[in-house]
């Protein structure tokens, strides 16, 4: 069952570096009362551009996209749409496809980190990296009881403000943009389509002037 997850980009501590404003994200969450999870979890995201247009338009990005909480699946997602969700085998035929989609090398982002549980929530705390570089801080929140954003919004933005405080973040546009509203069934493009958001956002703020549009 696909829950309703909330995904956003924390400011690093001013005088901290990006790691110690992770601890201390850890720090606050095990004060709650979360039990930190075994394991952890990993986003990642790689870029391709097409190769040629028949139009001479400018290519549409692609991005193809792997969640470890979803092991069995490969997400792609076309700048401003369509997406589709694929099995694993999907990077075998990126390779295939290689003569119409060119990896844009360097800019693969990851997401690495830690797994958290208070009561109904899971917690995931992240560490953004790109080039082996951290980038910044991501923080994900699932509501396991709840498939419907519109239904439980405002508990998940109450419990994340009792550890981010002015950090949280608004509605993510990617439910406010739905023609149904926010009263239709969350999926797992929804996720993904978050942790785009904000890796296309660090990119921008660490690579401006990059050959690839990002």
């Amino acid at each position: 069952m696909i829950c309703v997850f909330s995904v956003c980009q924390v400011p690093v501590v001013e005088g901290k570096s990006v790691q110690q404003t992770v601890d201390l994200l850890h720090k606050k969450l095990e004060q709650l009362g979360a039990v930190k999870q075994q394991g952890s979890f990993s986003v990642d995201c790689e870029t391709y551009h097409a190769t040629a247009t028949a139009s001479g338009q400018p290519s549409k990005l692609l991005y193809v996209m792997h969640n470890s909480e979803t092991p069995l699946s490969c997400m792609a997602l076309f700048e401003g749409g369509p997406c589709l969700v694929a099995d694993a085998n999907f990077d075998v035929l990126m390779v295939k496809l290689k003569s119409h989609f060119q990896n844009a090398k360097g800019h693969k982002v990851e997401c690495r980190g830690s797994k958290y549980r208070y009561s109904d929530f899971i917690i995931r705390v992240g560490t953004v990296t790109m080039s082996s570089s951290a980038r910044g801080i991501s923080v994900e929140v699932e509501y396991c009881p709840c498939v419907v954003p519109g239904d439980c919004w405002n508990l998940i933005k109450e419990f994340m403000q009792s550890f981010l405080g002015p950090s949280v973040p608004e509605l993510p546009s990617v439910f406010a943009a739905k023609p149904e509203g926010l009263f239709v069934q969350a999926d797992c493009i929804d996720t993904m389509t978050q942790y785009l958001e904000l890796f296309n956002k660090l990119r921008k703020l660490q690579m401006p002037g990059g050959n690839v549009r990002v």
